[in-house]
């Protein structure tokens, strides 16, 4: 498939349907919310000022641009709303390879030409970062194209296809206009969004958390260096933070809360919705390095009397971290610790089987105001995947699960 750098076609001459040069390129847009891979229109610049021509008429790309209707019948070009311009935004410009998880900077364009009914179809195929893109930039117009060409077949290309690229849009009315969302970033681990976001300048963390869905947010933020967290919620509106923040666990949402500015913290805690600011606000009077600061209240407890169909009725329902999942808690009257049974018994239990049965003979538990070390020692010492936390009276008052202690651990190194 015949293809050209967006550097070569910027500036090429442009041929009317009278055979006159009537203009150069200036730009090369798409429309996004139509196609978001192919070249919609060009912006030519003549004598008369800028014009907008529709590429399906192009009908020849060689050392000049063939357009098969007449300049004068061109549209003025009125601006770029609602269009990618791919000069103006993507050269020089960092964008996301979701492929290879990074950030990197664009240096030129690969677009492909195909043909469609006697026209030229032009597609977006791949960005170049590397530096064959960067070396045709810096020396178009200096040397010679004839020279130029056989020079950059020397340099390794480094080609990102264009369909492992997502565009950071770090204008909030652009975005709307452009209809661009970081579709393809969503459907990566949290994890790996996490390491992309830190890479990129503020404004563009922003931009990528106005564009992922609540859940995606929220778990991505617990994923993110803790000073990150807090600038992060603190550049977006109270409303945005709080939907964010009421998908978070628990635990990490008071975490992150108590470290913002009070101010802060309380415009985000007055948005949220009554239970979960209830619950928040709670694990936010606790001391961040005691049990209590690092347990989660979403877990899943049922009465003494319960059976095997109970638990794997509350599974199905339980809408708190997976990493509470591994265990289900026998709780007697006023919420006192009975037993513990592990997920792996309740679904080996034949139907009808009492929780109390399967319950583990030992059980380990930790007071509210022990400190982290105590929590880190216990769950090395017995191999937990969770650690009840209980106060004096037995009553079971939050969860303590292995990522949180993963997460306190990391943060210490």
């Amino acid at each position: 498939m015949p293809s050209l750098a967006l550097t070569e076609l910027i500036g090429a001459p442009v041929i009317d349907s009278s055979g006159a040069r009537a203009g150069k390129v200036r730009e090369v847009a798409l429309s996004p919310g139509e196609n978001s891979a192919q070249v919609s229109s060009l912006v030519i610049r003549t004598r008369q000022g800028d014009r907008l021509v529709p590429a399906n008429t192009i009908s020849l790309i060689d050392n000049s641009l063939r357009v098969s209707t007449a300049a004068s019948d061109w549209s003025r070009f009125s601006g770029p709303e609602g269009l990618l311009l791919l000069a103006r935004d993507l050269l020089d410009q960092q964008i996301i390879d979701v492929h290879g998880r990074k950030v990197v900077r664009v240096n030129d364009v690969d677009i492909h030409e195909e043909s469609s009914n006697g026209h030229v179809v032009l597609k977006i195929g791949a960005v170049d970062v590397g530096a064959r893109g960067a070396m045709r930039r810096l020396l178009k117009g200096v040397v010679p194209s004839g020279a130029l060409k056989p020079l950059l077949e020397k340099i390794p290309p480094r080609l990102i296809p264009w369909e492992f690229v997502d565009l950071i849009e770090i204008d909030p009315a652009r975005r709307v206009k452009l209809k661009i969302s970081l579709e393809r970033l969503a459907k990566l681990h949290p994890a790996d969004i996490a390491d992309i976001v830190e890479e990129l300048a503020p404004a563009e963390r922003e931009a990528v958390f106005e564009t992922l869905d609540d859940e995606v947010a929220a778990e991505t933020l617990e994923e993110i260096d803790p000073k990150l967290q807090v600038s992060i919620l603190s550049s977006l509106d109270s409303e945005r933070a709080a939907d964010i923040v009421e998908e978070m666990d628990p635990d990490a949402a008071a975490d992150v809360l108590a470290d913002l500015h009070p101010d802060t913290s309380e415009e985000i805690l007055t948005e949220m919705e009554p239970e979960e600011r209830a619950e928040v606000a709670e694990l936010m009077n606790f001391q961040e390095d005691t049990a209590a600061g690092r347990m989660t209240t979403e877990y899943m407890a049922l009465t003494a009397g319960a059976k095997v169909e109970d638990a794997i009725e509350m599974l199905r329902n339980f809408e708190g971290g997976l990493e509470s999942l591994s265990t289900i808690y026998i709780v007697g009257e006023k919420d006192k610790l009975l037993g513990a049974v592990p997920l792996a018994k309740i679904a080996l239990a034949p139907p009808g089987t009492p929780l109390m049965m399967l319950s583990t003979g030992h059980m380990t538990t930790i007071h509210p105001g022990a400190d982290e070390k105590k929590v880190a020692e216990l769950f090395d010492k017995y191999n937990l995947l969770t650690l009840p936390v209980i106060d004096d009276e037995g009553v079971l008052t939050g969860v303590i699960t292995a990522d949180d202690v993963i997460n306190m651990l990391r943060r210490k190194l």
